[in-house]
């Protein structure tokens, strides 16, 4: 019962954020690039829920809006990871033991050895802060990621009787590294994608943060942190309203992974149970 509750309880909250990032791409209750300072750092109110910022800018647009920024930021750098990454696990796999698979298992080591965070600074340092280059070092990040956990589990496979029969059918690694290995590790990849979703929009908040990331006047939330830190004993709203949104929507995603996990794998079921 448990599993289902982490799923629904999951998905809900994950929803709520993804609904939010597709609404204001139609509808935001303010623009945020009007400034009214008449209207700045005010509280909570029925016109503006969330209260206003430093400028008199509406927090609840501004966090829709950072919604879509993250939320697109961390799809398209996990989408990266998954495509470049599954990829080289598989060949590694099927040329277990062989040059490749040594590079492959080296490059990996070499990008784990660079956090994220020094990666982006590496790569705007050379091309300038934005939310494509920070879409870049989390992707690459993600790259090993995928690698390891698909050579891994695509080696246990490589055992399976049914890839004996599809090699004494005559198909060759790529044949069946396609048509057999991959389709078996689907739901593996499935749930380690909505985990390292969850990582990327932290990922991209804390580049964010540290004005690595989406730039002015494009909103964010690691950016609107930035941008309290200096006014939260006055206006603790302005802080709130993004750090809840972070931890919520990073929390629904990894109760979303957790639930997908105990389904497609039944012995954890049923140790939960």
């Amino acid at each position: 019962m448990s599993t289902y509750r982490n799923l629904v309880f999951g998905g809900l909250l994950s929803g709520v954020f993804i609904c939010a990032a597709l609404i204001s791409f139609l509808w935001v209750p303010y623009d945020i690039e009007a400034l009214n300072i008449a209207e700045r750092m005010r509280t909570p109110t029925a016109a503006h829920p969330l209260g206003t910022d430093h400028f008199g800018r509406d927090i609840l647009s501004m966090v829709m809006i950072g919604a879509r920024t993250s939320i697109a930021v961390a799809l398209v750098a996990v989408g990266i990871g998954m495509g470049l990454g599954v990829p080289l696990g598989l060949a590694a796999a099927a040329n277990k033991g062989s040059i490749l698979d040594e590079l492959i298992g080296r490059g990996n080591d070499l990008v784990f050895a660079f956090p994220s965070l020094l990666i982006a600074i590496l790569i705007t340092a050379t091309f300038g802060p934005s939310a494509v280059n920070a879409i870049i070092a989390i992707g690459i990040f993600n790259i090993p990621v995928f690698a390891r956990l698909t050579r891994g589990s695509a080696l246990s496979l490589w055992k399976r009787e049914f890839i004996m029969a599809a090699r004494v059918s005559g198909k060759n690694s790529l044949r069946i590294s396609v048509e057999h290995i991959l389709p078996n590790l689907a739901n593996l990849l499935i749930v380690q994608g909505t985990i390292q979703f969850s990582l990327a929009i932290l990922a991209e908040a804390a580049l964010s943060y540290v004005g690595l990331g989406a730039q002015p006047p494009t909103p964010s939330w690691g950016r609107m942190l930035a941008d309290s830190q200096t006014m939260i004993s006055l206006a603790p709203h302005l802080a709130l309203a993004p750090g809840l949104a972070i931890v919520f929507t990073v929390l629904g995603l990894n109760l979303l992974g957790d639930g997908l996990r105990d389904i497609f794998d039944p012995r954890l079921r049923r140790g939960r149970s």
